[in-house]
């Protein structure tokens, strides 16, 4: 352990394995083909690229909103979302046209290789994370008002989430690491550098329980608690990953299918490894 560098050991904290995803979880699926998967990911992502280009068309044209896109954790939230599904989408469609042997990921330098898990944890954290608050606290009788705001609302508020599901209970990506919240924390504290930041320079709140002026000593609560949730959506949805690996495996080995059995319960075991307090176990590779 002693002779490997600093580095190789926080990668592997990280989640970046050494070799890295030897079983092709980032671009299969226990019920799809990687074909439809591939297809599933990037109509995911033509989706979500039209759905912000006509939003910001619309803000400029209509509203003349446009330049508080960057303003919102939901616009945010939601480019990064359509940024995940276009990098897992092509990763898809690469190990398609390579006769499913290798994608291109496996080979790109390592904090490549974190930021695409990383980028994993936001979007199957953030994305739940608004669709509560829009729905519980935001949600007025103005979101179902006019087409434009229907649709706008359930494809960022609805389908958001719809589309994190997918990603979480019907493919093999994840689970990431718990040290991916220190991460998921810091953007959301980033977040509230852009919102008071906007209110300096553009005069108004993106959100409204964001104004200390309206809430006063719940400012601290809404902050925190909003931390929280993220820690906790964080959390359950590792967990749903780890319980959806642990039911294909069962569900593999009863209809006789040893390998992909195989693969799930190394893939836990892998894991698991990397992340006990104390291992000394430096690379989780797979023969």
């Amino acid at each position: 352990m002693n002779g490997r560098p600093a580095s190789s050991r926080w990668y592997q904290k990280l989640g970046v394995l050494t070799p890295f995803d030897p079983f092709d979880t980032l671009v299969t699926s226990p019920v799809v083909s990687p074909f439809v998967l591939a297809i599933i990911r990037l109509l995911f992502a033509f989706y979500t690229l039209f759905t912000l280009v006509f939003i910001f068309a619309w803000d400029g044209i209509r509203t003349h909103t446009a330049g508080t896109l960057l303003s919102y954790f939901t616009d945010l939230s939601y480019i990064g979302f359509c940024a995940y599904f276009w990098a897992a989408g092509v990763q898809s469609l690469f190990y398609i046209l390579r006769k499913e042997r290798s994608f291109p990921l496996q080979r790109w330098p390592r904090p490549l290789q974190f930021l695409h898990l990383l980028l994993f944890s936001t979007v199957t954290s953030f994305p739940i994370l608004v669709t509560i608050v829009f729905w519980a606290v935001l949600s007025s009788k103005s979101t179902f008002a006019t087409a434009f705001s229907a649709w706008s609302n359930i494809s960022q508020h609805a389908l958001n989430t719809v589309f994190c599901l997918f990603e979480i209970l019907l493919t093999h990506a994840g689970p990431t690491p718990w040290t991916h919240i220190p991460f998921l924390i810091f953007f959301l504290a980033c977040y509230l550098g852009v919102a008071y930041i906007t209110h300096a320079t553009q005069g108004f709140y993106t959100y409204s329980f964001l104004n200390p002026q309206k809430e006063h000593a719940r400012l601290a609560g809404w902050i925190v608690g909003i931390g929280v949730a993220g820690v906790v959506i964080f959390s359950i949805t590792r967990t749903l990953c780890v319980l959806r690996n642990r039911f294909f495996a069962r569900w593999a080995r009863r209809r006789g299918h040893p390998e992909g059995e195989s693969i799930h319960s190394e893939q836990l075991d892998d894991w698991e490894t990397v992340e006990r307090p104390g291992s000394t176990l430096i690379t989780a590779t797979a023969v």
